[in-house]
């Protein structure tokens, strides 16, 4: 195996020599530009083909016209991967059940371009998309590692930090890269929870078992994120064994007021409290939604009330 199976950023050349192939016959075209590489791209009308139509650069390989299409329609966004060119910005998270002192900070990617800010999710969009996925999501595992270095964020204050169980196909190989950076940067493992996003979509719940054994084996801690009525039952948590579990922010909202919504908080807390799983509330905007989740039980908050994610500095964290 080697880094490529991560789908790292090819080189998108801005002219030169353009092939269309069908079948056993191929044609080449001259670009001078991205757009004029666009308008060969929009003429190609695969829906009429009777062959498989394949394209390429003459420094990349062969792939469908959408696939390059894309690349070439959005390819800043593929600059801005090769560069990494995003920062992290710490959204805290307090201890309901301790003063509301500071327990973690969550680490959320913040890509820009050229001075401009670049929406997460357009940017993770388009990785999936061009199969930059994998690459994307350990970069941005890499980029939170190092900031939370740099910053000097006490060991007692822990980092949760996104991963994508899909961008992890062997755990045992995909995290080595991971734990190096860990290691590179003289951060207690302890300190560092990693945190499974977009829970609701995992179908293979062995594989995600796989990758959590992975990092608790190196001394990290792992959390569900987004947890629904679907991760509330006490057979998948139990084989799960997260460190935390964080409720879904559709069950926060307005939860000091809805009925269903503080059954269903009370229930997570049960299953969770008979596991040793902590619970943190995310989404919280209102102080009565946090003083409700505070009286249940709920360890752990986080949401806008309580601060939006930022940069920060040093100086910041000596008040820490």
């Amino acid at each position: 195996m080697h880094c490529t199976d991560c789908g790292v950023p090819e080189e998108l050349e801005h002219s030169g020599v353009f092939f269309i192939k069908r079948g056993v016959l191929e044609e080449a075209h001259l670009f001078e530009s991205l757009e004029d590489l666009e308008q060969l791209l929009r003429k190609i009308d695969t829906r009429n083909e009777k062959s498989d139509v394949l394209v390429k650069t003459s420094q990349r390989g062969y792939c469908t016209p959408d696939h390059l299409l894309e690349l070439v329609k959005n390819h800043h966004l593929l600059e801005l991967i090769k560069c990494n060119s995003f920062t992290t910005h710490f959204q805290p998270i307090i201890d309901l059940q301790n003063n509301d002192e500071l327990f973690a900070f969550e680490c959320l990617l913040r890509p820009h371009w050229k001075g401009q800010s670049v929406p997460p999710f357009k940017l993770f969009e388009f990785a999936r998309e061009t199969n930059l996925h994998n690459y994307l999501d350990q970069k941005a595992r890499e980029s939170s590692i190092v900031s939370g270095s740099k910053q000097q964020i006490p060991s007692h204050i822990k980092l949760f930090i996104n991963f994508l169980p899909s961008s992890i196909y062997n755990p045992e190989y995909c995290l080595q890269h991971t734990f190096k950076i860990v290691n590179e940067n003289h951060i207690t493992p302890d300190q560092l929870v990693f945190e499974v996003v977009e829970s609701e979509r995992i179908h293979d719940i062995d594989h995600l078992e796989s990758i959590f054994k992975t990092y608790k084996k190196s001394g990290m801690k792992v959390a569900l994120d987004d947890v629904g009525a679907g991760y509330s039952n006490l057979e998948i948590l139990e084989k799960l064994q997260p460190d935390f579990v964080k409720i879904d922010r559709d069950y926060v909202s307005n939860c000091d007021t809805i009925l269903e919504k503080q059954l269903f908080l009370k229930s997570v807390l049960n299953v969770a409290t008979k596991l040793d799983i902590k619970v943190l509330a995310e989404g919280i905007e209102r102080k009565e939604e946090l003083q409700f989740c505070r009286d249940i039980g709920v360890h752990y908050g986080q949401g806008y009330f309580i601060g939006k994610p930022s940069p920060i500095t040093k100086m910041d964290t000596m008040a820490i």
